[in-house]
């Protein structure tokens, strides 16, 4: 069983940078977007998130909240939520994504501009570039749309997420999950850097895609891709 982080004072810290990050990298601007990470309050499993409409900048450790991994309740967070203000209005996708995906630990929601324009369009990322398999697979799909803090839009997220890692939300922004935040905030940054490429791609025509069995090859190199975890003594 993987060890789960203490919702404390260094998460939060942690979250808040992320939440910071994501605007100075510029993938996001003012108080959109959301940040969470998976936790433990005592023995209970769940989440800590960025509040509704407070900018990034004014976050204090005390300003983020915790979400049990339970049943909402209809439209209200599940029974156990703890804070002083009321969680990112995305917060029953964020719930929904690590209640069943549990390799992941933390997830970045972004308004990327460039990802932004191509999901206004209904347009995922195809594999115009092997960086593409970033986000564990072929392609980046693009979610339909629903309205935000809907349980429609996570549904939708969910099936966009299936076998990846990042996707877009058409007329909305992107989510990136990985398995710590400095890497789900890396790979939001590439997802928006692979957009930025394939719109100005797409201004000589649809750009080549790789074929499918090159993508299965650099999907399977990525999976060992970078150094080596250093073994345990």
């Amino acid at each position: 069983m993987k060890e789960i982080a203490e919702d404390g004072p260094a998460l939060r810290a942690q979250v808040i940078a992320t939440a910071r990050g994501m605007n100075a990298a510029g993938i996001n601007v003012n108080k959109a977007g959301n940040v969470s990470a998976r936790c433990r309050r005592g023995a209970r499993e769940g989440l800590v998130i960025t509040p509704t409409g407070v900018a990034y900048e004014a976050l204090e450790p005390d300003d983020l909240v915790f979400v049990p991994i339970a049943p909402a309740r209809g439209d209200a967070p599940p029974a156990g939520t703890v804070g002083a203000r009321a969680p990112s209005s995305e917060w029953r996708f964020h719930l929904d994504i690590l209640r069943t995906r549990p390799e992941f630990d933390a997830i970045v929601h972004t308004h990327s501009p460039a990802a932004t324009a191509l999901a206004c369009h209904g347009l995922g990322i195809p594999a115009f570039h092997y960086m593409v398999a970033v986000a564990g697979g072929a392609d980046i799909r693009c979610a339909p749309y629903a309205t935000f803090g809907t349980q429609a839009l996570s549904d939708h997220a969910l099936a966009a997420l299936a076998g990846r890692k990042a996707c877009l939300l058409a007329h909305h922004g992107v989510i990136a999950c990985e398995r710590d935040l400095p890497r789900a905030l890396a790979l939001a940054i590439e997802v928006e850097n692979l957009a930025n490429v394939y719109l100005r791609a797409r201004q000589l025509g649809e750009p080549p895609h790789l074929p499918a069995d090159e993508m299965a090859r650099v999907i399977a190199k990525f999976a060992a891709y970078g150094q080596p975890r250093p073994r345990e003594p």
